[in-house]
């Protein structure tokens, strides 16, 4: 069971920033990482330190207004919701939705019963529909009976992000390949295309994905595998790809981490059959990930981070380091490193976490990294 310490830092963060809008950034539209981050430095034993931190989020860049309700969508008349799946301009609406349906139901019932609905557009907000979902649930697992009225918002509004920034990749994966991941990955053709990493370059990548060389094909390149085993598999290949790529901007190839290391949080209160699909939505977003982010495999399978990482810090100080860093990436990827470390003792989590807080400034110096990529997409 969690500490008081835990349930009373996440529910006074979700009440200081329960204001907030779904994005932030002028000109821009960044996902708000408030509750996720909070969430997060409370998980990593720092939540002395959450109160602090949000205050420092909160300044770092101006949020968006939140979301306003204007036609109710019904759950139970696909004819009604479908046409809303990545609308933004809806968001108020479904966060509505996911309200009523939370106040008439377990929160389980309404995870399961709307999963599905929303994976295939799992790339939605650059996967951020699903990892706030899923630091949502975590929560609401974690604190059991003592959970709030402030935490079923946060999943209503994890959710609703989902659905507003519905993102639908072309293709349909599964897993009935032959491919290990690391030789899936391997196989995957990279196109060293004009443009490098601007944000109309990497939208370019994206929208012609359904073009490019052996994209299709490595949507059933995969094998089946024990579900938690492959998501151990996905979220170690990609911090080997995070610390490979020192030359892409230093947030995006985080989520290719973040996202299967969000679903172990939630794959315990889902069905056994929405285990195979989910897994598949998940290689189809690292694909995309692959092909617009990068365009060679550089330093991916080889020791060529340890020129960068050469001595660890002690393991019982990254977490410390990263509560002092700030930075709400840096923040989220160490606990996700350090949650699948300690299920997997390979060095290269530790490093990735290390290299990340290296390549991104502290919150203190604007938090503004990555904005260029992020943009994008």
């Amino acid at each position: 069971m969690p500490s008081t310490g835990y349930h009373d830092a996440l529910n006074d963060a979700l009440e200081r920033m329960d204001d907030l809008g779904y994005e932030r950034g002028q000109g821009v539209d960044l996902a708000s990482h408030g509750p996720m981050g909070a969430e997060a430095l409370a998980a990593l034993g720092h939540e002395d330190d959450v109160a602090r931190w949000v205050g420092r989020y909160r300044n770092a860049l101006d949020h968006h207004a939140p979301p306003t309700a204007r036609f109710p969508l019904d759950p139970a008349d696909p004819s009604s919701w479908r046409p809303a799946l990545g609308a933004f301009d809806r968001a108020g609406d479904w966060e509505a939705l996911f309200a009523r349906e939370l106040a008439d139901s377990p929160w389980r019932d309404v995870l399961v019963r709307w999963w599905p609905r929303l994976l295939p557009g799992l790339f939605a907000g650059l996967t951020h529909g699903l990892i706030r979902t899923a630091h949502a649930v975590r929560g609401l697992h974690a604190t059991g009976a003592d959970a709030t009225p402030l935490q079923l918002t946060e999943l209503a509004r994890g959710l609703a992000y989902w659905a507003a920034r519905h993102t639908e990749l072309p293709g349909v994966p599964h897993l009935h390949g032959t491919f290990a991941l690391p030789s899936a990955v391997a196989a995957l053709p990279r196109d060293p295309q004009d443009g490098g990493l601007t944000p109309g370059a990497v939208r370019q990548r994206l929208d012609a994905l359904t073009d490019h060389p052996g994209y299709h094909e490595s949507l059933g390149r995969l094998a089946p595998e024990h579900a938690p085993r492959l998501l151990g598999d996905m979220t170690l290949q990609f911090t080997d790809v995070y610390l490979g790529h020192p030359e892409v901007p230093p947030v995006p190839l985080i989520h290719g981490v973040t996202a299967p290391a969000a679903v172990r949080l939630v794959l315990p209160h889902l069905p056994y059959e929405l285990y195979e699909p989910t897994l598949a939505r998940l290689w189809q977003v690292h694909t995309a990930f692959l092909l617009a982010f990068t365009t060679d495999r550089r330093g991916e399978g080889t020791d060529a981070w340890r020129d960068e990482v050469p001595d660890l810090p002690p393991l019982a100080d990254q977490a410390g380091r990263a509560a002092e860093h700030g930075d709400e990436h840096v923040i989220k990827f160490t606990e996700a490193c350090l949650r699948e470390y300690a299920l997997r003792p390979d060095p290269r989590y530790r490093a990735a976490a290390h290299a990340a807080q290296q390549r991104i400034p502290r919150l203190d110096a604007g938090g503004a990294v990555g904005t260029v990529a992020r943009r994008a997409v």
